[in-house]
């Protein structure tokens, strides 16, 4: 059987050690910072972006991963005579899945899923796939189980600051000047869909709209799968984080956190100080 490549792009933002444990290749978006621009991951990272914004109070822009590229990796993944599944982030907020799909035209044994989600929600279905893979099975009935799975992805998120989802054409200039007016902290989330809408909004400090968030998620989460869960932000306070982890701990007995801090691609359209809580609520798929 051909050796199968996992691939994500960097905005999935699968933690490095995974990465290298699980051989899951990523390859990074670009991010550019006015007249710098650079790789995500590699040349530029979140501090960078938080730098950026305090000292130009102008927010960063975010490029997709160019058909050129993915066609050399790509080539690259499969010339041993492997297979490649690259599962992109959603085709509603990025260019990256049509690039691939354009890419992959000519070579054979690439496989372009449209993951509908972003961050860490495509890094649960990468999981999901390299554990399939474990099993040995094949990459078109891996495909199938990705596709049938994605729906049931849940993401959302609360950001401190609603200039970065303004300025990345997430919101209206109005409803970011209210929300930082009135200290008001709304939820961000990711429909199955791919498209991403403001949910329930928070007001008080953001320690406390942090808290009441997780607690309002927790509250709602049924049937999760506990074997991968993840808590994702952008440097908040650790004192809140560790509040949460026992937080989803008490509420899902036996549950597998993961934390991490998203990439710059992701932080660009964020900020700093945001949480996620991104899991599947399928119960777990028995094979």
């Amino acid at each position: 059987m051909p050796k199968i490549h996992i691939m994500l792009d960097s905005s999935a933002d699968l933690p490095k050690e995974i990465q290298d444990e699980r051989n899951i290749h990523v390859e990074p978006l670009r991010v550019l910072l006015g007249d710098r621009e650079g790789l995500d991951g590699v040349e530029i990272t979140p501090n960078d972006i938080y730098e950026y914004f305090a000292k130009t109070k102008k927010t960063p822009k975010t490029a997709a991963i160019e058909p050129e590229r993915f066609e050399r990796v790509f080539k690259e993944l499969t010339a041993d005579g492997g297979e490649v599944i690259y599962i992109s982030i959603s085709s509603t907020l990025s260019a990256c899945y049509n690039n691939a799909r354009l890419a992959s035209e000519n070579i054979p044994g690439v496989y372009v899923i449209d993951s509908l989600n972003l961050c860490s929600g495509a890094s649960l279905l990468a999981l999901y796939a390299d554990d399939l893979m474990k099993k040995g099975l094949g990459a078109k009935e891996i495909v199938e189980r990705v596709e049938k799975r994605k729906p049931f992805v849940r993401l959302s998120l609360i950001v401190e600051n609603m200039v970065f989802l303004y300025k990345g054409g997430r919101c209206s200039g109005i409803t970011a000047l209210i929300a930082n007016v009135l200290k008001i902290k709304p939820t961000i989330i990711l429909h199955p869909d791919g498209k991403l809408t403001v949910g329930k909004k928070f007001i008080g400090s953001a320690s406390k709209a942090l808290i009441k968030y997780a607690a309002d998620v927790l509250k709602k989460a049924d049937n999760v799968d506990k074997k991968y869960f993840f808590l994702t932000h952008t440097s908040a306070p650790r004192a809140v984080l560790d509040e949460i982890r026992g937080m989803i701990e008490e509420a899902l007995p036996g549950v597998n956190i993961i934390e991490n801090i998203p990439n710059a691609t992701i932080t660009s359209h964020t900020g700093q100080g945001g949480i996620g809580l991104i899991y599947i609520n399928d119960g777990g798929v028995t094979d």
